[in-house]
């Protein structure tokens, strides 16, 4: 029973969308209605705002680390499964959220927050990787999908196969390179918006 609050809780706390919160606050268009349509800080950042799309990444980001944390701090017996429960759960809540339809974003922020908070070395080494690629190619769906790989790898670094914590990065891994996949669809095609490109470029 302690296992099924700690998803709930975590995938209603995923559910909440700072893209679409925070455009609301500082009166933007739905981040839903434009650009790619995607409800995230890559997206909100074409209106030309950035500190909304700062605030969003730091929102999402925040939600994913306090989900699989007070997993962690709330059960003393069956820790590392219960945050590993969360990670997922709260990844699942941004991408498929219950307030807005099962309509959500590509999860990243929130991928990225949830495995700092599993591991502050396997979370800076994903950042460290997603900002290289991000300089270089200016692709933030392809930053995403690197690091999505190299995920599984840090994950097997620090943690052997049996742990919940590398069966929880593979599959957060492969629920990121699923909602990219019309993302690598652009990428093949040319087609795949740089990271600044206005809304509606």
């Amino acid at each position: 029973m302690a296992l099924l609050i700690v998803v709930v809780t975590a995938y209603l706390l995923g559910s909440v969308s700072f893209a679409v919160v925070v455009s609301r606050a500082f009166q933007l268009p739905d981040p839903r209605a434009y650009g790619s349509g995607n409800p995230g800080a890559t997206n909100v950042l074409r209106s030309g705002r950035k500190s909304a799309a700062v605030l969003t990444l730091l929102g999402d980001c925040g939600k994913g680390w306090l989900a699989v944390f007070a997993a962690g701090q709330w059960l003393v017996d069956g820790t590392a499964m219960a945050m590993a429960l969360a990670a997922v759960a709260v990844v699942l809540g941004h991408m498929y959220p219950a307030y807005h339809r099962f309509k959500g974003g590509k999860g990243v922020a929130t991928a990225l927050g949830a495995l700092l908070a599993l591991s502050p070395y396997l979370g800076l080494g994903l950042l460290a990787t997603w900002i290289t690629i991000a300089v270089f190619f200016r692709y933030s769906s392809l930053a995403a999908l690197i690091s999505a790989v190299f995920a599984v790898f840090f994950t097997l670094i620090l943690f052997n196969v049996a742990h919940p914590f590398f069966c929880a990065v593979a599959v957060i891994a492969a629920l990121l390179i699923w909602r990219h996949r019309s993302n690598i669809r652009n990428l093949i095609a040319g087609k795949e918006s740089k990271i600044g490109a206005k809304a509606g470029s």
